[in-house]
């Protein structure tokens, strides 16, 4: 592993306060770690460039990618490549918690979307962010200028997880909001009922628009690693309930195993994305997602 590519582990990032340097070194550590993978060679075309093909205009030709590789590159500036996205973010109180990562499942969040942002408007794609909770709280309107970075980042490091969440009615709402066929990249721990979900799923299909979903849980929602007794508190609500951890690890583990591979399920038969990740688990995952949409749209 390079040193740029550690800054994909969170464990690294979280070492690192400001978020611009959060998302710069999370896609430089990820444009490294191409090289070798299914994508190599694509770590410069990718990011701004692509490969040069007769026909081409010789002026855009970039002498400068020319001498470091050998290759004839030209700057990608064809409208009809560019991928406009849209960054949904669950603001919910579950999104703050975390048991003993350095990240809350709000703070991995925010940098993913940081990280995609960053690199959509390094490629000239239009990127926008949304955030939610009972309904959609912030709109910043898709734009592929580098002012863009500041914008989103500037909104992402205001926002703060509080309260409850209707994820299915902010995406239907979203559904009704945005114009023309996009990108729509969720990020949520998808405390929610499936079906309205699904609903909402089905609703974005149906307007053109592809769909990641990001299902993102702490490490300890996953593993379940508590023991004795213990109390566990709804970070949403007062509720609170003690149990026995030994006594109720299974059920809990197929519990959750249930609900992922429902989501799995009804997202696979909605042609979405399902991503599911927790908070020990690298950045490259989420924008090896991405890579692979843009590939599959643009070849």
């Amino acid at each position: 592993m390079t040193h740029a590519e550690q800054y994909l582990r969170p464990e690294v990032i979280q070492q690192v306060s400001r978020l611009d340097l959060r998302a710069k070194f999370i896609v430089r550590g990820f444009l490294s770690g191409l090289h070798g993978s299914p994508f190599q060679g694509a770590s410069v075309e990718f990011a701004e460039h692509r490969v040069y093909t007769p026909g081409d205009d010789v002026k855009d030709l970039d002498w400068n990618v020319y001498a470091k590789t050998g290759r004839h590159y030209v700057k990608r500036f064809k409208a009809e490549t560019n991928m406009t996205g849209h960054l949904v973010l669950d603001l919910s109180g579950s999104m703050g918690y975390t048991y003993r990562q350095a990240l809350t499942k709000f703070d991995y969040g925010v940098c993913l979307a940081a990280a995609l942002g960053y690199l959509m408007v390094h490629q000239q794609d239009p990127v926008g962010l949304v955030t939610f909770d009972t309904k959609i709280r912030t709109v910043l309107p898709p734009k592929a200028k580098r002012s863009q970075i500041g914008s989103l980042l500037s909104v992402l490091a205001n926002s703060k997880p509080a309260g409850e969440t209707d994820a299915a009615g902010a995406l239907t709402q979203l559904a009704g909001l945005i114009r023309g066929r996009g990108l729509v990249m969720l990020f949520s721990d998808l405390l929610t009922e499936i079906d309205p979900l699904v609903k909402s799923l089905y609703r974005l299909r149906h307007a053109g628009h592809e769909v990641i979903l990001f299902h993102i849980l702490d490490e300890a929602e996953v593993h379940f690693p508590f023991q004795g007794r213990i109390e566990f508190e709804d970070v949403e609500t007062p509720a609170k309930l003690e149990v026995d951890a030994r006594g109720i690890r299974d059920d809990y583990l197929s519990g959750l195993g249930e609900y992922r591979a429902q989501l799995k399920r009804e997202c696979g038969a909605a042609d979405v994305d399902y991503v599911p990740m927790d908070t020990s688990v690298g950045f490259d995952v989420a924008l090896l997602e991405y890579l692979h949409q843009r590939t599959r749209r643009f070849g």
